[in-house]
C-alpha cells in the first residue's frame, strides 16, 4: 500500500524576505583599498588646511569638495582609466558650478527652480548612456545646485577654477600614489592583469560547461573581457611615451586570441558539451604567459568532432601562433590594422531623447525643482541639500529607490550624529579639529563604496566640516529635516505611474540588446542594414572571396565590435532588470514583467548569434537571405516594440527558418521575450523559464 509522504517542516519551501528589503543591508564585498584611502586622506583635507592657513576658506572649501568628489569616482583599476573615471566627472562638476555660480550672480533666487530642472533633465538623460556619463551627469547636477545655493565670495570662473583644481590634485595623487607592485611588474601592469584576468574568465567557463555553472561562468568571461577591452582602449586613447618597446603591441595581440577563443568558448556552451580538463585548464597558461610575457607552451584543444568544437580547437591553434610570436624578445611589429582588431568599441548608445533617457531626465528634474522650491521656502542662504539629495537618490544605478532612500536618510541621521558628537566632545570645532576630521573621513570614502549609508554617513560628514568652515554653523540641526523631506519627495515622484516606469527603463536597455544582436547578424549574414552606414559586402567572412588580408581584418574587428556592443548591451540590461526586481511594489497596480526570464532569454539569443557566426565562419552553409532577413526584421520589430515601452501593438516574430539551427534558435528565444514582455504576471517567475530549446 502506498503512503503518501509527509512533507516535515525541515522540506517546506523557506520563505524568503522580498528583494526589496533585504537590498537595503546588501553588503558589497571588496578589498580594503589601502592605497585609495591613502589618496583620500591626502585629499581633501591638506586642501582645506591650506585655504583655512591662506586667510581664503571659500576657495579651500570649493577645492576640497572637488577633491572629495573626485575621490568618491576613484575606483580600482588602470591608472588610464582612473584617469577618465575622475577627470571626466570632475571636469562636468566644474562646468556645473560655474553655470550655478553665474545664475547665482545674474538672477533672482526662484531663477533656481527653472535652472535646475532644464540642467536635471540633461543630467538624467545624460545618465541613460553608460557609467562614466552617470557620473558626470550627476556631478554636473550637484555643482549647479552648490554653486545657486551655497554663498560663497569670489567670482563664478574662481569657483569653478578652485573646484577643477582640487579634482585635479587627486588626479595627481593617483598618478604619484599606487598601489605596491610586485616583482617583476612593469608600466604596463595594470593591462597585463586585466587581460590575464580574461583567460581565467575562461578556463572556469570551459571548466564548467555542461554543468549547472555553465551561465554564470560565461557572465563572468563576458565582465573580464569588457574590461580589458576598456583598459588597452584607454591605453590606445592616453598613451604614455613608449619606452617598453613593442609590450604594448604584444599586450594587444594577445588580447586579440583570446577574443577569438572567448568568442569560440561561446558557441561551445551553446553546444553544451563538457570538454577534456586538460583543454579547460589550457587558457591557464595564456594566463601566466599574459603575466610574465613568455610563451604559452603545449595548448591541447578539443576532439574536432563538431562545428563548434573544430572553431574552438582552430582558435587554440592561432593563439599559440599569436603568444609565440609575441614572447619578449621574440616580437616583430605587426601591421596597426591587427593591433586595432581586438580593440573597436563600437555599438548603439542610448541618446539623449530616447524614451529611457526622456523617463530618466524627467523623473530628476521633477525631484530636483520640486526639491530646490521647497528648500527655497525654508532658507535664504545654503539651500543646496534638499536638491542634491534628490540628485544622488534619484539615481537607478545606485540601486533600487526603496533601498537608496532607507540607507540615505540612515546615513545622514549617522553622519549628523557623528558630527554632533565630535562638536560636544571637543566643546565646538577650532580650525585643527575640522582639518582632521576631513582628512579621517576622506580617508573612508574609498571603503564607504561597500554600502550607500555609509558612505552616506561619511560624506555628510565631510560636507558638514566644509560648511562649517564656510560660516553655517548652524547646518547639523536642519540635515535632518530637509534628507527627511527629500526622501519623501522622490519616493511619491519615483512612484508616478507616468515618470517611473520600469518596462521603459528596462525594455528600453533590452531593445538596445537585440538591435546591436541584429546588426552583428547583418554582418554575419551579410545583410544590408537599412538603419546603418554599412554596406551589403557579398563577401564570405572566411576571407575566400576578399581582395587582401586588411579587408578581412578590418571585417573581423567589425564583428568582434558589433558583437561586444550586444554583450555590453546585455551586461546593462541584466542590471537594470535586477534593481527593478528589488524595487518597492507601486501603489498603483499594474503587471509586473519577469525581467530575469527576459535576461535569460535575451542572453540565449545573443549566444545563439555567437554560434551562428562561428558556424558560418566554419564552412556551415550560409542561410538564405529571405531566412537571413525574417529574423533581423524580427529583432528589430521586437526591439522598436520595446523602445516604445509597450505602448504600441506588435505582432509576434513570425516563423524561423527551417534549415539553419542557430537562426531557429534565435527565433525560439525571440518568441519567448515576445510572451514574457507582452503576458505579465502577478509574481516573477523563475529566471529559468526561458529555457534553451
Amino acid at each position: 500500500m502506498h503512503v503518501p509522504a509527509v512533507r516535515s517542516d525541515r522540506t517546506r519551501p523557506r520563505r524568503h524576505a522580498p528583494a526589496w528589503l533585504t537590498h537595503v543591508l546588501r553588503l558589497r564585498r571588496a578589498p580594503v583599498p589601502r592605497t585609495a584611502m591613502v589618496r583620500g586622506a591626502l585629499g581633501a583635507g591638506p586642501l582645506l588646511g591650506a585655504g583655512i592657513a591662506l586667510g581664503q576658506p571659500g576657495p579651500g572649501v570649493l577645492a576640497a569638495l572637488g577633491a572629495m568628489l573626485a575621490g568618491v569616482n576613484d575606483r580600482p583599476g588602470t591608472r588610464r582609466k582612473g584617469l577618465v573615471h575622475i577627470g571626466l566627472p570632475a571636469a562636468a562638476g566644474s562646468l556645473g558650478l560655474l553655470v550655478g555660480a553665474l545664475v547665482a550672480d545674474t538672477t533672482e533666487r526662484w531663477a533656481a527652480v527653472p535652472v535646475l530642472f532644464l540642467v536635471g533633465w540633461v543630467s538624467g538623460a545624460l545618465s541613460a548612456r553608460g557609467a562614466v556619463w552617470s557620473a558626470g551627469a550627476l556631478q554636473m547636477l550637484v555643482a549647479t545646485t552648490i554653486g545657486m545655493g551655497m554663498p560663497l565670495a569670489g567670482p563664478a570662473w574662481l569657483k569653478a577654477l578652485c573646484f577643477l583644481s582640487g579634482a585635479g590634485w587627486l588626479v595627481l595623487l593617483r598618478l604619484l600614489l599606487r598601489a605596491p607592485r610586485s616583482p617583476g611588474a612593469t608600466r604596463w601592469s595594470g593591462e597585463r592583469e586585466a587581460v590575464a584576468a580574461v583567460f581565467d574568465a575562461l578556463a572556469d567557463a570551459l571548466g564548467a560547461l555542461g554543468g549547472p555553472g555553465a551561465a554564470s561562468a560565461r557572465r563572468a568571461l563576458v565582465a573580464a573581457q569588457q574590461q580589458a577591452d576598456e583598459a588597452l582602449r584607454l591605453m590606445r586613447l592616453l598613451p604614455w611615451p613608449r619606452r617598453s618597446g613593442g609590450a604594448e603591441h604584444a599586450l594587444v595581440e594577445r588580447y586579440g586570441s583570446g577574443v577569438a577563443l572567448c568568442e569560440a568558448s561561446i558557441a561551445l556552451l551553446w553546444e553544451g558539451r563538457p570538454v577534456p580538463d586538460a583543454v579547460a585548464e589550457g587558457p591557464r597558461r595564456l594566463a601566466a604567459a599574459v603575466r610574465s610575457g613568455g610563451p604559452a607552451g603545449t595548448l591541447p584543444g578539443p576532439p574536432p568532432d563538431t562545428v563548434e568544437r573544430l572553431a574552438f580547437d582552430r582558435a587554440v591553434l592561432e593563439a599559440a601562433v599569436v603568444f609565440d610570436r609575441t614572447t619578449a624578445g621574440a616580437h616583430a611589429p605587426q601591421d596597426p590594422g591587427h593591433a586595432r582588431a581586438a580593440g573597436p568599441h563600437s555599438g548603439l548608445r542610448p541618446g539623449l531623447f530616447t524614451s529611457a533617457g526622456r523617463e530618466y531626465g524627467l523623473r530628476v528634474a521633477l525631484c530636483v525643482s520640486v526639491t530646490a522650491a521647497v528648500a527655497l521656502l525654508l532658507h535664504e542662504n545654503h539651500w543646496y541639500w534638499l536638491p542634491a539629495t534628490a540628485a544622488f537618490l534619484v539615481k537607478p544605478d545606485m540601486g533600487p529607490l526603496f533601498s537608496r532612500v532607507v540607507n540615505r536618510f540612515a546615513g545622514t541621521v549617522a553622519g549628523v550624529l557623528a558630527f554632533v558628537a565630535l562638536m560636544t566632545a571637543l566643546g565646538g570645532l577650532g580650525a585643527p579639529v575640522v582639518v582632521a576630521a576631513v582628512v579621517v573621513a576622506g580617508a573612508l570614502v574609498p571603503l564607504s563604496t561597500r554600502h550607500f549609508a555609509f558612505q552616506t554617513a561619511v560624506i555628510t560628514v565631510l560636507v558638514l566640516s566644509f560648511v562649517h568652515t564656510a560660516g553655517d554653523t548652524e547646518a547639523a540641526a536642519s540635515r535632518l529635516l530637509e534628507t527627511f523631506l527629500a526622501c519623501v519627495i522622490v519616493l511619491l515622484v519615483g512612484h508616478l505611474p507616468l515618470v517611473a516606469d520600469p518596462r521603459v527603463r528596462v525594455g528600453h536597455r533590452f531593445a538596445v540588446t537585440l538591435r546591436c544582436t541584429e546588426r552583428y547578424l547583418r554582418h554575419v549574414l551579410d545583410t544590408p542594414d537599412p538603419g546603418g552606414d554599412e554596406e551589403p559586402k557579398g563577401l564570405a567572412r572566411d576571407g575566400r572571396q576578399r581582395g587582401d588580408a586588411g579587408d578581412r581584418q578590418r571585417d573581423d574587428a567589425r564583428g568582434l565590435a558589433l558583437r561586444g556592443a550586444a554583450y555590453r548591451a546585455l551586461a546593462e540590461a541584466r542590471a537594470a532588470a535586477e534593481t527593478v526586481a528589488a524595487e518597492l511594489p507601486g501603489p498603483f497596480g499594474g503587471r509586473r514583467h519577469d525581467w530575469s526570464a527576459v535576461t535569460v532569454a535575451a542572453e540565449l539569443v545573443v549566444d545563439a548569434a555567437t554560434a551562428c557566426a562561428l558556424r558560418v565562419e566554419n564552412g556551415v552553409p550560409r542561410p538564405s537571405s529571405g531566412e537571413a532577413e525574417r529574423v533581423t526584421t524580427a529583432l528589430s520589430v521586437l526591439a522598436d516594440a520595446l523602445e516604445d515601452g509597450h505602448r504600441t501593438a506588435r505582432p509576434a516574430p513570425g516563423p524561423g527558418p527551417r534549415d539553419c539551427r542557430s537562426l531557429r534558435d534565435v527565433m525560439t528565444q525571440l518568441h519567448g521575450i515576445h510572451r514574457l514582455t507582452t503576458e505579465g504576471s502577478a509574481e516573477p517567475a523563475a529566471a529559468g523559464s526561458a529555457t534553451r530549446p
